[in-house]
């Protein structure tokens, strides 16, 4: 899955879609090296103009809400949002655990049942990255049987993009309204795919990844009148192993200064890239 992201776009940088730019001449929330979703904070997120051939780049709350509240009446308000977010018991006493909607699987998109249909068929949105950041799972051995042990040690990896600075995942939005308070705000997920070569070594407990879009996937996700057969196969891309960097990072890299600074473990082994 993904669950943590940086967005940090310097000031002298476009951004390109196909044949189109646009300044971006307002983005001083572009300067987050570690976004942690669990904090449901603002994305940065090109939106589509409706109805043109343009978009503008908007904030978003990270963790996806459905606004219907006939078909979702859990959602109503904030103190539902919370509840939903961090588990909660109902009145019966029955624990119920948190969900967080950060993340959408592209295969799953368009299923009848998903909450994510009509965002998928309808508000598709890109959301902008500047690297990732992933945690790996190794199973050291026992020293006295030579067996893996239970439990795993983890390692972070930023994962980026070679020779580019920024890039773009396939996204989802949803407007929500609190109807106590009329808090009103948009919303959005990450659509995620199988993961790569790459990915399945470092992601290695779940295989996930977040869909990484080419200019043209990204240009064709935001503008494209798009069959349901052709927004999975979109959303449920892979991006070529060749063309991601990735490398470890220190454990402490959610409040380093330098999260994205490689970082050196003795005992971890290489992932095999070629």
């Amino acid at each position: 899955m993904c669950y943590y992201n940086g967005q940090k776009v310097t000031h002298s940088e476009f951004i390109r879609l196909k044949n189109l730019e646009k300044a971006l001449a307002n983005y001083d929330f572009l300067n987050m090296p570690v976004q942690s979703g669990f904090d449901y904070g603002a994305n940065a997120v090109l939106k589509r103009i409706p109805g043109k051939m343009d978009f503008e780049i908007v904030q978003m709350e990270w963790g996806f809400l459905r606004g219907n509240p006939k078909k979702w009446p859990f959602f109503k308000t904030r103190e539902d949002v919370s509840k939903m977010r961090s588990g909660y018991k109902d009145e019966k006493g029955k624990f119920h655990p948190s969900i967080n909607f950060l993340n959408a699987m592209g295969e799953e998109l368009l299923l009848p049942d998903k909450v994510y249909r009509d965002a998928a068929l309808n508000r598709r949105c890109l959301i902008l990255s500047s690297g990732f950041f992933e945690w790996r799972h190794i199973f050291p051995k026992n020293k006295r049987t030579g067996e893996p042990l239970k439990t795993a040690v983890k390692y972070p990896y930023h994962i980026g993009m070679r020779d580019k600075e920024y890039f773009y995942m396939a996204g989802i939005s949803e407007e929500w309204t609190d109807l106590n308070t009329g808090e009103h705000v948009e919303t959005d997920a990450i659509i995620t795919t199988a993961a790569n070569k790459v990915m399945e070594q470092v992601h290695n407990s779940k295989k996930r990844m977040p869909t990484i879009l080419s200019e043209d996937l990204a240009w064709e996700w935001l503008f494209g009148n798009l069959s349901e057969e052709r927004i999975t196969e979109i959303a449920t891309s892979q991006v070529p192993w060749e063309e991601m960097e990735v490398y470890p990072v220190a454990k402490d890299f959610k409040t380093a200064l330098e999260p994205a600074a490689r970082f050196t473990y003795e005992d971890l082994e290489e992932l095999e890239l070629t």
